[in-house]
């Protein structure tokens, strides 16, 4: 039997697969012959992919995660479960710090009597170092290293396979809360409602990295396949925006305007020289497909569908 056959037959669990990542991850992976568990708080209503089977569990209850694990058995795990939202993060750090890490050392402990499963961790590139001094950004980020420690550790400690994505910002259609879906759902509300209140961004020249939804599932793949146990790779375009350019060049692909309402507030972001830096994507042959002006054109497009406009 070659891989790819191989490949095929076997189950990778995904956590946070109601998710912005978590949807299309599923549909990818069962479009490529995987049995796909799905986990998720509460299984969604409506039509399940074919190839899909949900499982209704709280990664913070860690024996009833323990028990489906064992009954699932994965042969691959993606891990997508958590919270990514820098001003939610702010008003409830506590509950970041439980829904970011917990989980993630309570998932790995499950996964120990499952020694050839291979496991990919969602991190971000808004992790720093840990190390004195500190100076996390923010709360989320906090986590997220936090996170990372922990992975990183217990492949260590327990020699498991774990490997660490962090992903830019992450967009394309679906049911994100990013910064374009935002913008997107405003854009169309404006057209469809005749929306006149004004969309605020913190800043002009706040600047970010974009990459489509569809090509990180894409990274994700390879990574829990020919992926390096241990080491930390960072998925991204290589390129950084202005939040102003995606700004004009969604109002331009839409074909309308909207109101719009800048800030002078300093970039938030983490510095590119406090970012992570981790073994390339490029060493397992991957680069992302998608162009920029074709991810936004896809983002507006589902908020198009879902205000009802044009």
């Amino acid at each position: 039997m070659d891989e790819r056959a191989s490949f095929r037959k076997r189950v990778v669990l995904i956590t946070g697969a109601s998710g912005f990542t978590g949807g299309h991850a599923c549909r990818y992976f069962a479009g490529k012959g995987l049995q796909v568990a799905a986990m998720v708080r509460k299984i969604p209503l409506g039509q399940v992919p074919e190839g899909v089977t949900y499982y209704a569990c709280d990664l913070l209850n860690k024996h009833g995660l323990e028990k489906l694990v064992q009954s699932i058995a994965p042969d691959y795990v993606l891990h997508l479960g958590g919270k990514n939202s820098v001003p939610e993060s702010w008003e409830n750090p506590l509950l970041y710090m439980e829904t970011n890490v917990l989980p993630t050392i309570y998932l790995l402990n499950s996964l120990r009597s499952l020694p050839s499963c291979r496991i990919v961790i969602a991190g971000s590139m808004a992790v720093f170092p840990l190390e004195p001094p500190f100076q996390p950004p923010h709360p989320y980020s906090l986590s997220k290293s936090l996170q990372k420690a922990a992975a990183l550790s217990w492949e260590v400690l327990f020699g498991q396979a774990v490997i660490l994505a962090e992903p830019s910002n992450l967009i394309g259609p679906g049911p994100s809360t990013g910064f374009c879906a935002l913008l997107a759902r405003h854009i169309a509300a404006c057209e469809h409602e005749g929306k006149t209140a004004s969309f605020k961004i913190s800043s002009r020249n706040a600047r970010r990295d974009f990459l489509d939804v569809r090509d990180a599932v894409k990274a994700y793949d390879l990574l829990l396949k020919k992926g390096t146990p241990g080491h930390t790779v960072t998925i991204s375009s290589g390129t950084q925006h202005t939040l102003e350019k995606i700004a004009l060049s969604m109002m331009n692909i839409a074909g309308s305007k909207a109101p719009l309402e800048w800030g002078d507030e300093p970039d938030s972001s983490v510095p590119l020289e406090l970012q992570s830096q981790g073994q390339g994507m490029a060493e397992l042959g991957w680069k992302p497909e998608i162009p920029l002006e074709t991810s936004l054109h896809d983002v507006l497009q589902h908020f198009h569908k879902r205000e009802g406009g044009a």
